[in-house]
């Protein structure tokens, strides 16, 4: 009995092993019908320092042209610049102990030629106490600049240089009346040393009234976008066909650079102060012949108007019967007569009285309103020339 479990133990344990060993063999046998996989892995070879392997570099389009704009533009500033020129000026300083003299440079600004006599129009805070100017062309010739007259109370210089008159391109003047707010404007200047730089903007605004240096106000300035940085100063500001409209004054920046607000001298004024600079040496208004009170003086008394203090004698003035502050026997003051108004023109200040007679020539008969003591009278003459200063 024992024999037969054993002989069955047997057979059930050879049963498996057989059929262990046949599943194996059954698994390789699938294994080895799989083809193996021959690809051979090749690693890159380096590239070759040859052209074709470098890095293509971007061809540059070629450009097809200009629009209108640009190529006018273009052409507006190099027809320009030629009267463009660069002003550096300097003062002498005198050494202490052995009396040498050394030139100090104190500033520098622009200017424009105006004739082939060889004025140069600026402003004058460019040459304000400046001892020596010189004036550098668009040639790159250098020249000594004489100066031949000045006018604080517009901001304008007239400069002479003796270069050769073919040499010389005067600018062309246009006028300033007819412009408007929104057109296009060119200035050409030299701002912070960097010679013949072209700004363009638009007409901003009409009839601005900016300071001068002797305080007096310049009525009806241009006020432009066009870039005006330090060194632009008494540079062109130009119109689309290339003709003055005005002279870059300043800016208006709380840090000195371009805001985009300047302002420029309408060329309207420029066009009468200059030829008088240039044979006077100095503005010559028309004058009725009479001494004004200082403005602190007015205040004081609280008049609105311009308080006559003296007539000169044998002047319209006294001819028309213009009354002068005195004093009495009695050492007390006696107002005189007060200008409130010249041709029907209110006049409120020496700057009214002053703007207002530009307008004239010598010769003209005005009217001017006084008021003596409570009433208003109307006096009739004839406007005379400043006599000159020397």
């Amino acid at each position: 009995m024992k024999i037969s479990n054993y002989l069955r133990a047997f057979f059930s344990l050879l049963l498996i092993s057989l059929g262990f060993f046949a599943g194996v063999s059954w698994k390789n046998s699938d294994n080895s019908e799989v083809p193996k996989d021959t690809t051979e892995t090749v690693s890159p070879a380096a590239p070759t320092a040859t052209p074709s392997n470098l890095p293509s570099t971007r061809e540059a389009l070629p450009r097809k042209g200009l629009t209108k704009e640009e190529g006018a533009t273009i052409r507006l500033f190099e027809e320009a610049s030629p009267s463009v020129c660069f002003i550096t000026t300097s003062n002498l300083r005198r050494d202490y102990f052995n009396r040498n003299a050394t030139e100090v440079p104190s500033g520098s600004g622009s200017g424009f030629v105006w004739d082939k006599k060889g004025h140069i129009v600026t402003n004058y805070h460019v040459i304000q106490r400046a001892d020596r100017a010189k004036v550098s062309m668009s040639d790159q010739t250098v020249w000594d600049a004489k100066l031949v007259g000045i006018a604080p109370d517009k901001d304008l210089a007239v400069l002479r240089i003796e270069a050769p008159a073919k040499d010389l391109q005067p600018i062309p003047v246009g006028t300033s009346e007819d412009l408007k707010v929104g057109q296009s404007v060119y200035a050409i200047g030299n701002p912070f040393g960097l010679d013949y730089t072209l700004t363009t903007g638009i007409v901003s605004a009409l009839g601005r009234e900016i300071q001068s240096v002797s305080g007096i106000p310049i009525r009806d300035a241009i006020q432009t976008d066009a870039a005006i940085n330090p060194g632009n100063s008494g540079g062109p500001l130009l119109d689309s066909s290339g003709r003055l409209i005005g002279v870059n004054t300043s800016i208006y920046s709380p840090s000195g650079a371009s805001a985009g607000i300047g302002f420029s001298i309408p060329s309207d004024i420029v066009s009468w102060v200059v030829p008088e600079l240039i044979e006077f040496g100095e503005l010559k208004r028309p004058t009725i012949g009479i001494q004004l009170a200082p403005p602190n003086t007015a205040r004081r008394l609280n008049l609105e108007g311009v308080l006559v203090i003296g007539v000169i004698k044998d002047s319209a003035a006294e001819r028309a019967g213009i009354q002068p502050t005195y004093r009495d026997r009695s050492g007390r003051i006696r107002i005189g007569d007060v200008i409130v108004a010249l041709n029907g023109e209110k006049v409120k200040s020496q700057n009214d009285l002053f703007l207002a007679l530009e307008k004239y020539e010598a010769g003209d008969q005005v009217n001017i309103t006084v008021r003596r003591v409570e009433e208003e009278k109307e006096v009739e003459l004839a406007l005379t020339l400043d006599p000159p200063n020397n």
